[in-house]
């Protein structure tokens, strides 16, 4: 099945925001959130609310959407909230969708990308450029899931309304080359750079990360030596808030590889890494403090929970968890209002699990059981605030 070798994918940026722990209701409404999940199998997103009291989520009346395409594997929303950008793998489009004050969605516009095959999406903090990762570059149709070539990363202008301009050329081109098999794009917050991670890597045949830094046109420049190896089989990335450390899992070796960004897109690699995870991870997130990591284990069934040493940017093997959820989780998000709750899309089990932080020590728990239920196998998640909510910076 073309989505489990590229579907795995989760934004390591859906919202750049704070992290707020004052609860504040929203007039007489406990909506903290509003959550989207697409569906590869039934082509739709489908619409939460995230409740502040007990992180429970609830359809809204209209919801699921139609994705505009097929096989949505990848999702980011636009930091101001107003618009969700889906990826549908299938037949090469970008959707473009409003978001009421409600929580409804309304398409807008639809794009071909220049490629095929898009596997990943993300959006600068400035909320100005949107990347596209697609699998194949153009023009290559001797390339195959099964003989596979180069990918590309698409930059998009952002225009006030939310809409798409013409792609950020590259020469003659309109796009920018990576490696073979991309997967995941992480737009890394307070610095311009961008990164790209290669499942087969530029000729090596093990992964890598494409490294770029971003112009202030949008046009991407490859960092001194770009590409960086990234393990055996690198399936996701995210960067912290601070935009000074990477992690990238390794679905084959079963690891966390964690990094030090250099403002010219330089990678270095820490000395006490990799950190061990459960079986398969594909998906990795970072909390909107900085303080803590969860990654979710696509065999095991499982998120993993690690403490940032915040001088190093080291996962803590001595604060790790392991918490259950349903089977095949491919996306594992923090919401954004309060930063109290965090779920995974199951693409096994067509349900989302919620899950309760805990600040002081990053361990979670269930909220619910079972779990949410999101038919169509679950791909990808995104979510923005609903309502204004203090922004507090909390110690750990």
């Amino acid at each position: 099945m073309k989505f489990r070798k590229f579907g795995r994918v989760f934004l390591a940026s859906v919202v750049s925001l704070g992290l707020a722990f004052g609860i504040t209701a929203c007039g007489t409404s406990n909506t903290i959130d509003f959550l989207f999940v697409t569906a590869s199998a039934n082509n739709n997103v489908a619409v939460f609310t995230v409740d502040s009291l007990s992180g429970s989520l609830v359809p809204i009346p209209d919801s699921p959407y139609s994705s505009g395409g097929r096989n949505p594997v990848a999702e980011v929303t636009s930091p101001n909230g107003k618009n969700l950008y889906v990826v549908n793998h299938d037949d090469n489009t970008l959707v473009q969708f409003g978001i009421g004050t409600d929580g409804k969605l309304y398409p807008q516009n639809t794009y071909n990308t220049p490629g095929t095959e898009p596997t990943a999406v993300a959006i600068n903090a400035a909320g100005t450029f949107l990347f596209v990762v697609d699998n194949f570059q153009p023009h290559n149709p001797a390339y195959t899931d099964l003989n596979p070539g180069p990918g590309a990363v698409v930059v998009y202008p952002i225009t006030t309304s939310g809409s798409l301009g013409t792609p950020v050329a590259n020469g003659s081109l309109t796009y920018f080359p990576v490696c073979n098999s991309p997967v995941a794009v992480d737009a890394v917050s307070g610095q311009s750079v961008l990164y790209v991670v290669n499942k087969a890597g530029c000729g090596t045949g093990n992964g890598a990360i494409s490294a770029f830094t971003i112009g202030s046109d949008g046009t991407l420049s490859a960092a001194a030596g770009s590409p960086f190896g990234a393990g055996v089989s690198p399936s996701s990335l995210a960067s912290d808030p601070t935009g000074k450390f990477l992690y990238v899992t390794d679905s084959a070796s079963n690891e966390l590889i964690n990094f030090t960004i250099q403002s010219t897109g330089v990678l270095i690699t820490q000395p006490n890494g990799p950190t061990k995870t459960d079986v398969a991870p594909d998906a990795v997130t970072v909390d909107p403090r900085g303080f803590y990591i969860y990654v979710a284990n696509f065999t095991a069934g499982t998120v993993n929970t690690y403490s940032i040493d915040q001088s190093t940017g080291n996962p803590s093997g001595n604060a790790t968890f392991s918490t259950a959820v349903d089977t095949g989780p491919t996306a594992v998000l923090v919401e954004p209002a309060l930063g109290r709750y965090v779920y995974t899309s199951n693409f096994l089990d067509a349900t989302v699990s919620g899950l309760q932080l805990n600040p002081s020590t990053g361990s979670l728990i269930q909220t619910q059981t079972p779990a949410y239920h999101a038919p169509g196998q679950p791909s990808a998640l995104a979510a923005i605030t609903h309502g204004n909510h203090s922004i507090q910076t909390t110690q750990k």
